[in-house]
């Protein structure tokens, strides 16, 4: 029954999104340009220390849990240790430790206007994210290159037919409601800052969109990764797990 709920509120996301592409201020192509988004320059202008910050977080690599282990919707997706997420927002939800951890990073992300989800995501050496679609047009997807392998050819992503390679220090922003797939051919770890944030919208825009946030929110597809995510941290640091 809920792969049954899953699947058809996918299909209902996916049917608003032609509106949504009709009353959205920015482009709808898959990947974007940079300059429509303020922010990305603030960012990319705090990149370095963003990266010290990984670093600290990377030195314990066994208390960053695998993407489906937070969320189980990715387990399709998300294999084994090889796609690991140090979150700090979750549809608009703070991570209060993982925010702490890294206090220059969460300082950053509090400042971005519209944030939904934001972690570092950990990509491992020769791991293929198989080809998925993001489940609505209310967001915005953005990478920032952190940890970028040596070999850029053989790490990449594509968004329905273009092609893109990551840049430590520069940011990507892309619509992840178009088919995409990330692959590592290399022998080293790829991290960026990964970003979903409120697609700018007019007025009916914005009302469609609140809604469907607000609907998403309300989902197991969010309170079961903010459960798991609680009872994780609370094993790695020793506290209480939620009820």
């Amino acid at each position: 029954m809920r792969q049954l709920v899953i699947k058809g509120g996918k299909h209902l996301l996916r049917w608003v999104g032609d509106f949504q592409s009709r009353h959205s201020l920015v482009g709808t192509t898959p990947v974007l340009d940079n300059a429509e988004f303020p922010f990305v320059e603030t960012l990319e202008s705090h990149w370095r220390e963003i990266r010290g910050e990984l670093d600290a977080v990377l030195d314990h690599p066994e208390d960053i849990p695998a993407f489906h282990q937070l969320s189980p919707d990715q387990k399709r997706i998300s294999k084994g240790d090889n796609w690991k997420t140090y979150a700090f927002y979750v549809y608009g939800n703070r991570v209060a430790d993982n925010c702490a951890a890294c206090p220059v990073t969460a300082r950053l992300l509090d400042d971005l206007p519209g944030l939904q989800n934001a972690w570092f995501s950990i990509l491992a050496p020769r791991y293929h994210i198989p080809p998925h679609k993001g489940p609505t047009r209310a967001v915005i997807r953005c990478h920032l290159g952190l940890k970028v392998p040596a070999d850029r050819d053989n790490c990449w992503l594509r968004v329905d037919t273009e092609i893109c390679r990551w840049r430590e220090g520069e940011c990507l922003v892309f619509d992840d409601t178009y088919d995409h797939e990330v692959r590592n051919d290399t022998d080293e770890t790829r991290v960026v800052l990964f970003l979903d944030f409120d697609r700018p919208m007019d007025l009916p825009g914005r009302i469609m969109n609140r809604l469907l946030i607000g609907a998403i929110r309300t989902s197991a597809y969010v309170k079961d990764p903010l459960k798991n995510l609680a009872d994780w941290n609370a094993r790695v640091r020793g506290g209480p797990p939620r009820p």
